[in-house]
Protein backbone atom coordinates (compact mmCIF):
# COMPACT_ATOMS: atom_id res chain seq x y z
CA UNK A 1 0.00 0.00 0.00
CA UNK A 2 1.37 3.72 -0.59
CA UNK A 3 2.19 6.19 1.98
CA UNK A 4 -0.29 8.46 2.65
CA UNK A 5 0.78 12.09 2.34
CA UNK A 6 -0.25 14.50 4.69
CA UNK A 7 0.79 18.31 4.73
CA UNK A 8 1.41 20.57 7.57
CA UNK A 9 0.98 24.10 6.23
CA UNK A 10 2.47 26.33 8.47
CA UNK A 11 5.24 23.53 9.70
CA UNK A 12 7.20 26.17 11.10
CA UNK A 13 4.85 27.43 13.92
CA UNK A 14 4.17 26.42 17.30
CA UNK A 15 1.41 24.18 16.48
CA UNK A 16 2.70 23.09 13.33
CA UNK A 17 6.36 22.14 14.58
CA UNK A 18 4.33 20.22 17.47
CA UNK A 19 2.53 18.10 14.64
CA UNK A 20 5.34 17.23 13.01
CA UNK A 21 7.27 15.80 15.09
CA UNK A 22 4.08 13.82 16.48
CA UNK A 23 4.08 12.09 12.90
CA UNK A 24 8.04 11.92 12.72
CA UNK A 25 8.30 10.17 16.05
CA UNK A 26 5.48 7.90 16.24
CA UNK A 27 6.46 4.43 14.82
CA UNK A 28 2.68 3.94 13.43
CA UNK A 29 3.23 6.76 11.15
CA UNK A 30 6.49 6.81 10.23
CA UNK A 31 6.04 3.40 7.48
CA UNK A 32 2.64 4.67 6.61
CA UNK A 33 2.80 8.52 6.21
CA UNK A 34 4.78 10.56 3.87
CA UNK A 35 5.51 14.54 4.98
CA UNK A 36 5.60 17.77 3.96
CA UNK A 37 5.47 21.19 5.58
CA UNK A 38 5.02 24.84 3.97
CA UNK A 39 6.81 27.79 5.39
CA UNK A 40 6.99 31.20 4.97
CA UNK A 41 10.33 32.11 6.43
CA UNK A 42 13.59 31.40 4.50
CA UNK A 43 15.02 28.97 5.08
CA UNK A 44 13.31 26.58 7.42
CA UNK A 45 14.96 26.05 11.10
CA UNK A 46 17.84 23.79 10.94
CA UNK A 47 16.76 22.27 14.28
CA UNK A 48 13.56 21.36 12.60
CA UNK A 49 15.05 20.06 9.32
CA UNK A 50 17.57 17.63 11.58
CA UNK A 51 14.40 16.64 13.88
CA UNK A 52 11.97 15.43 10.79
CA UNK A 53 14.32 14.34 7.98
CA UNK A 54 12.11 12.55 6.21
CA UNK A 55 9.40 15.75 6.04
CA UNK A 56 9.70 17.77 2.52
CA UNK A 57 9.43 21.96 3.17
CA UNK A 58 8.00 23.82 0.55
CA UNK A 59 8.40 27.64 0.98
CA UNK A 60 4.31 28.70 0.16
CA UNK A 61 3.22 32.23 0.05
CA UNK A 62 -0.12 31.86 0.97
CA UNK A 63 -1.96 35.16 -0.09
CA UNK A 64 -1.47 34.34 -3.28
CA UNK A 65 -1.13 30.23 -3.66
CA UNK A 66 2.46 30.81 -5.34
CA UNK A 67 4.27 27.73 -4.24
CA UNK A 68 1.28 25.43 -3.91
CA UNK A 69 2.31 24.17 -7.79
CA UNK A 70 5.91 23.06 -6.45
CA UNK A 71 3.93 20.77 -3.81
CA UNK A 72 1.95 19.54 -6.39
CA UNK A 73 4.82 18.50 -8.76
CA UNK A 74 7.49 17.07 -5.80
CA UNK A 75 5.34 16.13 -3.42
CA UNK A 76 1.57 14.87 -5.27
CA UNK A 77 -2.34 15.78 -4.11
CA UNK A 78 -2.14 15.23 0.00
CA UNK A 79 -4.58 12.79 1.76
CA UNK A 80 -4.39 15.68 4.12
CA UNK A 81 -3.89 19.12 4.76
CA UNK A 82 -3.36 20.47 7.92
CA UNK A 83 -3.56 24.38 7.88
CA UNK A 84 -2.30 26.00 10.96
CA UNK A 85 -0.74 28.95 9.59
CA UNK A 86 -2.85 32.12 10.76
CA UNK A 87 -1.88 35.82 11.73
CA UNK A 88 -2.99 35.02 15.38
CA UNK A 89 -2.06 38.06 17.03
CA UNK A 90 -4.98 39.92 17.50
CA UNK A 91 -3.27 43.48 18.26
CA UNK A 92 -1.49 43.01 14.41
CA UNK A 93 -5.03 41.89 12.95
CA UNK A 94 -6.49 45.13 14.24
CA UNK A 95 -3.56 47.63 12.88
CA UNK A 96 -3.50 45.39 9.39
CA UNK A 97 -7.21 43.87 8.38
CA UNK A 98 -5.67 43.29 5.03
CA UNK A 99 -3.19 41.18 5.78
CA UNK A 100 -5.24 39.25 8.69
CA UNK A 101 -8.58 38.83 6.12
CA UNK A 102 -5.67 37.29 3.41
CA UNK A 103 -3.66 35.36 5.37
CA UNK A 104 -6.42 33.93 7.70
CA UNK A 105 -8.90 33.22 5.00
CA UNK A 106 -7.42 30.01 2.95
CA UNK A 107 -8.79 31.37 -0.49
CA UNK A 108 -5.64 30.20 -2.38
CA UNK A 109 -5.21 26.76 -0.87
CA UNK A 110 -8.71 25.73 -0.82
CA UNK A 111 -8.53 26.57 -4.77
CA UNK A 112 -5.23 24.24 -5.04
CA UNK A 113 -7.11 21.72 -3.14
CA UNK A 114 -10.11 21.99 -5.39
CA UNK A 115 -8.09 21.66 -8.54
CA UNK A 116 -6.83 18.35 -8.29
CA UNK A 117 -9.20 15.89 -10.39
CA UNK A 118 -10.24 14.05 -7.73
CA UNK A 119 -10.36 17.09 -4.74
CA UNK A 120 -10.91 14.65 -1.83
CA UNK A 121 -8.16 15.77 0.59
CA UNK A 122 -9.37 16.33 3.99
CA UNK A 123 -8.55 19.58 5.19
CA UNK A 124 -8.13 20.21 8.97
CA UNK A 125 -8.18 23.98 9.58
CA UNK A 126 -7.44 25.88 12.86
CA UNK A 127 -9.80 28.02 14.36
CA UNK A 128 -10.11 29.96 17.42
CA UNK A 129 -12.27 30.85 20.15
CA UNK A 130 -12.14 33.94 19.31
CA UNK A 131 -15.50 33.55 16.56
CA UNK A 132 -17.56 33.67 20.27
CA UNK A 133 -18.70 37.26 21.50
CA UNK A 134 -17.69 36.28 25.17
CA UNK A 135 -21.00 37.07 26.70
CA UNK A 136 -22.04 34.03 28.42
CA UNK A 137 -20.06 30.53 29.45
CA UNK A 138 -19.26 27.12 27.94
CA UNK A 139 -19.97 27.89 23.77
CA UNK A 140 -21.34 24.83 22.06
CA UNK A 141 -20.44 24.85 18.61
CA UNK A 142 -24.48 25.63 17.47
CA UNK A 143 -24.11 28.88 18.88
CA UNK A 144 -23.91 32.01 17.24
CA UNK A 145 -20.56 33.80 16.09
CA UNK A 146 -20.01 37.60 17.19
CA UNK A 147 -16.10 38.12 17.10
CA UNK A 148 -15.69 41.42 18.86
CA UNK A 149 -12.38 41.90 16.61
CA UNK A 150 -10.64 41.70 13.12
CA UNK A 151 -9.12 38.43 14.33
CA UNK A 152 -12.20 36.59 15.09
CA UNK A 153 -13.84 38.52 11.97
CA UNK A 154 -11.07 37.00 9.92
CA UNK A 155 -11.44 33.34 11.70
CA UNK A 156 -15.50 33.38 10.93
CA UNK A 157 -15.20 34.27 6.91
CA UNK A 158 -12.48 31.84 6.81
CA UNK A 159 -15.00 28.77 8.40
CA UNK A 160 -17.89 30.51 6.15
CA UNK A 161 -15.38 30.12 3.19
CA UNK A 162 -14.05 26.38 3.99
CA UNK A 163 -18.06 25.38 4.30
CA UNK A 164 -18.87 27.11 1.41
CA UNK A 165 -16.77 25.87 -1.03
CA UNK A 166 -15.18 22.57 0.09
CA UNK A 167 -16.54 19.44 1.29
CA UNK A 168 -14.04 17.13 2.93
CA UNK A 169 -13.26 19.51 5.71
CA UNK A 170 -12.65 19.66 9.90
CA UNK A 171 -12.80 22.77 11.72
CA UNK A 172 -10.96 23.34 15.29
CA UNK A 173 -12.12 26.46 17.09
CA UNK A 174 -8.88 26.33 19.43
CA UNK A 175 -8.41 27.98 22.63
CA UNK A 176 -5.65 29.47 23.97
CA UNK A 177 -2.78 26.71 23.35
CA UNK A 178 -0.14 26.16 25.87
CA UNK A 179 2.54 23.65 26.20
CA UNK A 180 6.57 22.88 25.80
CA UNK A 181 8.67 24.98 23.65
CA UNK A 182 9.12 23.39 20.25
CA UNK A 183 12.45 22.22 18.72
CA UNK A 184 13.38 25.33 17.12
CA UNK A 185 11.95 27.79 19.62
CA UNK A 186 9.06 30.31 18.41
CA UNK A 187 9.45 34.05 18.68
CA UNK A 188 6.42 34.42 20.21
CA UNK A 189 5.96 34.40 24.14
CA UNK A 190 4.59 30.81 25.55
CA UNK A 191 1.30 31.55 28.40
CA UNK A 192 3.06 29.26 30.99
CA UNK A 193 6.44 30.05 29.79
CA UNK A 194 6.10 33.73 30.36
CA UNK A 195 3.74 33.23 33.74
CA UNK A 196 6.86 31.26 34.93
CA UNK A 197 9.59 33.85 34.03
CA UNK A 198 7.89 36.74 35.80
CA UNK A 199 6.50 34.77 39.27
CA UNK A 200 10.55 33.83 39.08
CA UNK A 201 11.32 37.24 39.94
CA UNK A 202 9.75 37.33 42.84
CA UNK A 203 7.57 40.56 42.29
CA UNK A 204 4.27 41.64 42.35
CA UNK A 205 2.59 41.36 38.42
CA UNK A 206 -1.04 41.99 37.47
CA UNK A 207 -3.17 39.47 35.93
CA UNK A 208 -6.85 39.98 35.06
CA UNK A 209 -9.54 38.02 37.16
CA UNK A 210 -12.38 38.73 34.57
CA UNK A 211 -11.47 36.93 30.99
CA UNK A 212 -12.41 33.58 30.92
CA UNK A 213 -10.78 30.87 27.99
CA UNK A 214 -10.55 26.84 28.08
CA UNK A 215 -6.76 26.64 27.38
CA UNK A 216 -5.81 23.39 25.52
CA UNK A 217 -2.95 21.54 25.87
CA UNK A 218 -0.87 21.20 22.88
CA UNK A 219 -0.52 17.54 22.97
CA UNK A 220 -4.18 17.25 22.92
CA UNK A 221 -4.77 19.41 20.26
CA UNK A 222 -2.28 17.58 18.44
CA UNK A 223 -3.94 14.03 19.22
CA UNK A 224 -7.00 15.22 17.87
CA UNK A 225 -5.57 16.05 14.66
CA UNK A 226 -4.03 12.58 14.59
CA UNK A 227 -7.57 11.18 15.45
CA UNK A 228 -9.52 12.85 13.01
CA UNK A 229 -6.27 12.08 10.05
CA UNK A 230 -6.34 8.77 11.09
CA UNK A 231 -10.21 8.23 10.66
CA UNK A 232 -10.13 9.90 7.20
CA UNK A 233 -7.53 7.88 6.38
CA UNK A 234 -9.04 4.02 7.33
CA UNK A 235 -12.29 4.94 7.41
CA UNK A 236 -12.53 7.26 3.78
CA UNK A 237 -15.78 8.63 5.04
CA UNK A 238 -16.26 12.59 4.16
CA UNK A 239 -16.26 14.58 7.08
CA UNK A 240 -18.10 18.72 7.46
CA UNK A 241 -17.22 18.71 10.87
CA UNK A 242 -16.86 21.64 13.56
CA UNK A 243 -15.34 21.34 16.71
CA UNK A 244 -14.69 23.48 19.69
CA UNK A 245 -10.90 22.06 20.63
CA UNK A 246 -11.06 23.24 24.59
CA UNK A 247 -9.43 21.96 27.88
CA UNK A 248 -11.57 20.64 30.53
CA UNK A 249 -11.21 23.58 32.53
CA UNK A 250 -12.55 27.16 32.37
CA UNK A 251 -9.81 29.30 33.62
CA UNK A 252 -9.20 32.89 33.78
CA UNK A 253 -5.71 34.57 34.09
CA UNK A 254 -5.47 35.05 37.53
CA UNK A 255 -6.47 31.57 37.69
CA UNK A 256 -3.83 30.32 34.98
CA UNK A 257 -0.90 31.69 37.22
CA UNK A 258 -2.15 30.09 40.32
CA UNK A 259 -1.49 26.94 38.85
CA UNK A 260 2.01 27.76 37.96
CA UNK A 261 2.78 29.49 41.38
CA UNK A 262 1.45 25.88 42.78
CA UNK A 263 3.67 23.98 40.63
CA UNK A 264 6.65 25.99 41.15
CA UNK A 265 6.35 26.42 44.43
CA UNK A 266 5.64 30.41 43.82
CA UNK A 267 4.10 33.11 46.39
CA UNK A 268 0.49 33.65 44.93
CA UNK A 269 0.42 36.49 46.74
CA UNK A 270 2.55 37.99 43.66
CA UNK A 271 -0.52 37.34 42.14
CA UNK A 272 -2.70 41.03 41.79
CA UNK A 273 -6.23 40.38 40.08
CA UNK A 274 -7.33 43.14 38.26
CA UNK A 275 -9.92 43.74 35.66
CA UNK A 276 -9.25 43.11 31.56
CA UNK A 277 -11.18 46.79 31.39
CA UNK A 278 -8.18 48.53 33.33
CA UNK A 279 -5.86 48.20 30.12
CA UNK A 280 -5.52 49.32 26.90
CA UNK A 281 -4.00 46.65 24.68
CA UNK A 282 -5.29 48.27 21.41
CA UNK A 283 -7.68 45.20 20.83
CA UNK A 284 -11.47 44.69 21.86
CA UNK A 285 -10.91 41.29 23.70
CA UNK A 286 -14.08 38.95 24.24
CA UNK A 287 -14.11 38.27 28.22
CA UNK A 288 -15.37 34.62 28.25
CA UNK A 289 -15.36 32.64 26.01
CA UNK A 290 -14.88 29.13 27.48
CA UNK A 291 -16.27 26.45 25.43
CA UNK A 292 -18.17 23.33 25.59
CA UNK A 293 -16.24 20.26 24.98
CA UNK A 294 -18.33 17.56 24.62
CA UNK A 295 -19.07 17.21 21.21
CA UNK A 296 -14.85 16.80 20.79
CA UNK A 297 -14.35 14.36 23.43
CA UNK A 298 -17.49 12.01 21.86
CA UNK A 299 -16.25 12.44 17.98
CA UNK A 300 -13.02 11.57 18.92
CA UNK A 301 -12.98 9.10 22.47
CA UNK A 302 -10.47 11.13 23.77
CA UNK A 303 -10.10 12.44 27.48
CA UNK A 304 -8.61 15.71 27.90
CA UNK A 305 -5.89 16.83 30.08
CA UNK A 306 -6.84 19.15 33.27
CA UNK A 307 -5.24 22.34 33.39
CA UNK A 308 -2.82 21.88 36.40
CA UNK A 309 -1.70 18.52 34.62
CA UNK A 310 -0.95 20.09 31.85
CA UNK A 311 0.90 22.80 33.71
CA UNK A 312 2.66 20.84 35.49
CA UNK A 313 4.23 18.57 32.33
CA UNK A 314 4.69 22.15 30.37
CA UNK A 315 7.18 23.20 33.44
CA UNK A 316 9.14 19.44 33.50
CA UNK A 317 9.85 19.72 29.71
CA UNK A 318 11.48 23.03 30.36
CA UNK A 319 13.17 22.74 33.65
Amino acid sequence: MSKRRVLIVGGTGYLGQHILQSFANNPDTISTVSLAFTHHSVPPPQPLLNAVPHALPFRVDLRTGDGLDAVSLAFGQPDVVINCAALSVPRVCEMDQEAAMSINVPTALVEWLSSFRESNTLLIHLSTDQVYEGTKSFYKEVDETVPVNVYGKSKVEAENYISTNYQNFAILRSSIIYGPQTISPVPKSLPIQWMDSVLAKGEAINFFYDEFRCPVFVKDLVAVIQILTNQWISEGKQMQLLLNVGGPDRVSRVQMAEAVAHVRGYNTSLIKPVSASSVDRGVKSPSDISMDISKMLQKTGFSATPYREGVRLTLEASS
